[in-house]
Order: structure tokens, then C-alpha cells, then sequence
């Protein structure tokens, strides 16, 4: 599961066609609260979980970007 920072639905399914990652592989909640900013991640995270969608020992990719150059991201194995 990939978990990305959600400024707007045009960049996430732009995202996953050139990563040819299925869309349902990727937890979106930007339909629901927007841009939420810093909160994206753990809002995501927890929808996903909450509909079953990672599940223990599944990889998750936690992946942000900021303003100017800043980006970070994250590997885990959900436990």
C-alpha cells in the first residue's frame, strides 16, 4: 500500500499510472478532507486500516513532499 501526501486526485492518479500501480493500491482520502496537509498520512493511514485495506505484515510506503525540495518517505512492514 502506498500512502502519499494528497494535494489533489489529478497528481495521485498521475502518480500511480507512471509507477503502473493500481489505483486501489494507493489510500486516497482527499475526496473526503481535501488537503489536510500534515495530516494526509495519518488520516490515509487510518482509513486504509480501518477498511481492511493493510492488514499485518504488509508493506506500506509513507511518502510526503513539501514545499521547496523538501520530500520524505518510509518503508514499514505493518505490525
Amino acid at each position: 500500500m502506498v500512502v502519499p501526501h494528497q494535494a489533489n486526485q489529478r497528481i495521485l492518479d498521475a502518480t500511480a499510472d507512471r509507477l503502473g500501480l493500481p489505483h486501489e493500491r494507493m489510500a486516497t482520502v482527499v475526496a473526503r478532507y481535501g488537503n489536510p496537509t500534515a495530516a494526509t498520512l495519518p488520516l490515509a493511514l487510518e482509513d486504509a486500516v480501518t477498511a481492511g485495506r493493510i492488514s499485518r505484515g504488509d508493506l506500506v510506503v509513507l511518502v510526503a513532499v513539501g514545499a521547496g525540495f523538501t520530500v520524505g518517505a518510509m518503508l514499514l512492514r505493518w505490525q
